[in-house]
Formats: structure tokens, sequence, C-alpha cells
């Protein structure tokens, strides 16, 4: 019997399924982002990022999310962290800031980006760069489940449960606009409709126990809105009149019906653009 069927069947199983890519040695750059088939941590050469002293209104989060974040790359105890609340009020941006104010001290910390849809393959994430000798902050960004979504359950195992765990050179921040990462609607019907409620939501509230940090983002008020600007033109040498800065900026909150440092960055990116500067 000849084994060319079989070759050719091996190689389209290859094509389908195809090996992952080798392990990165973490010397070509700061920052990898987590891809599956096949499974591998690809380079950002350039991380999109705000300046830490340019994230305003947010001092305390800043403050606690930093300390905590040195202390893990000097090698001492460390607590995953959750940041939930407002959106655009920076949670996304002040990861990447502390990550960044820690990698200027010098301290050899990798952030690694895992999105949402690949939380089921968390586990081969983790058993990667727990073979390494480098720590890493690994980070998921706009978390959210629904009632029958069981991508938590991955997350959830890798946090503080299972045999394995979570490797010693890896800690987790996560952002999301849910306290709980669940829509507060399905964990209310589910409380109203449990013979015990209090065991009917606790699997899935669970998951956010798990982080030891839990920092809230609020929405902004004007003043704060309008030193996020304020710190913006500094830090770009822009130089407006303050009337007129102060004049445009609340009508372009009130067109937008929101006021957040995302607002204020498209604010002052527009305001950039119509003063010649390149951001």
């Amino acid at each position: 019997m000849t084994t060319e069927p079989l070759e050719r069947i091996a190689d389209a199983l290859d094509r389908l399924t195809p090996p992952p890519a080798p392990a990165p040695s973490f010397t070509e750059a700061e920052a990898y982002v987590w891809h599956t088939a096949p499974d591998r941590l690809d380079p950002v050469r350039r991380v999109n990022r705000v300046p830490l002293d340019q994230l305003v209104g947010i001092d305390r989060s800043r403050d606690t999310l930093l300390a905590n974040t040195l202390q893990f790359a000097r090698g001492h105890a460390a607590n995953n962290a959750l940041l939930w609340g407002a959106r655009g009020m920076g949670k996304s941006s002040l990861v990447k800031a502390v990550h960044a104010e820690a990698v200027a001290r010098g301290l050899p910390l990798v952030l690694v980006e895992i999105s949402r849809d690949d939380l089921e393959s968390v586990g081969r994430l983790l058993a990667l760069l727990g073979a390494s000798d480098r720590r890493f902050l690994l980070f998921a960004d706009d978390l959210s489940f629904s009632h029958d979504d069981a991508q938590y359950k991955s997350l959830k195992a890798v946090l503080d449960g299972g045999l394995a765990g979570r490797p010693p050179n890896v800690v987790l921040y996560a952002t999301s606009n849910r306290r709980h990462l669940m829509p507060r609607d399905m964990i209310d019907n589910e409380r109203a409709s449990a013979i015990h409620p209090g065991e009917a939501v606790e699997e899935k509230v669970s998951l956010s126990d798990r982080f030891g940090l839990w920092l809230g983002f609020h929405p902004c008020g004007q003043d704060e809105f309008l030193a996020m600007i304020d710190g913006y033109c500094g830090a770009y040498g822009l130089s407006v009149d303050p009337e007129t800065l102060r004049a445009e900026a609340i009508e372009w909150q009130a067109t937008r019906g929101a006021r957040s440092g995302r607002v204020a960055w498209q604010f002052f990116t527009d305001l950039a653009g119509r003063h010649g500067l390149a951001l």
C-alpha cells in the first residue's frame, strides 16, 4: 500500500493546525501581543501610550498601580489588578504608562497583551511565560462576559485556582467597564430566579474577587476635564488664550455629551491640528 495518501493527509492536517512558533528571547522588544493558530508572541516595537505625568485626575489609582507594578518588577510580592469604571477615563492608558515607567527605571518588565477572544489559550501562554526568567505584566483589556460565556472560567483558573495557578513571574492587569465583569441585569436575574440567590451569583462574581487590587475610575468633572487639556497643551508646548481654550473645550464636550480623558484627548488632537502641530 502506497503511503502517498497518508502523507497528503498529514500535510493537510499540518496546514490546519500549524505548530506553535518558538518562544521569543524577549530581548527584541519591551511589549508583545499573544496570538493563536499558531500560538505566538509578536513583538510590538512602539507601544501606543500616554506618559504617566499626563494622566490627570486619577492620582490615587495612578500611585497605587505604579507602586504595585514596581514591587512586582523588583521581584517582590504584588497583586493582580482590576481597573474598572467609566469608559475613556484612562484605565488602559494607565496600565501602559506604569509599564513604561518601570522600564524607564531600568526594571526588566515585559508587557504582554492577550485579547478576550484568546482567553481560552491563557494556560498555554502562562506555561510559555513561566519558563522564562523575565518578569511579565499580562494585560487583558476591556474584559466583559455574557451569561453563556465560558471564557471567564479559563481566566479564573489561572488567577489563583487550579494545580498550576499563576507563575510567580507573571502578574495580571485587566480593565473593564464592569466591576464584576458581568452585566448587572444578568446578576440580578440569576439572584431573583435562584433557590439560593447568594450561591447563584457567586460563580459569576468570584472572578473579580480573585483580583487583589481593585481600582475604580469615575466620570470626571468639568475642572478635571479642563485640567487634562491644559496638561496636554503644556506637554506639547501649545499656547492658546485661556478663555478661548476653555470656551472651545466646553463646547466640544457638550457636543459629545460626555467628559472623559478620551474626549479631552480628542479635543486636543483637533486643537493641535488646527494650530499646525503634529502629535
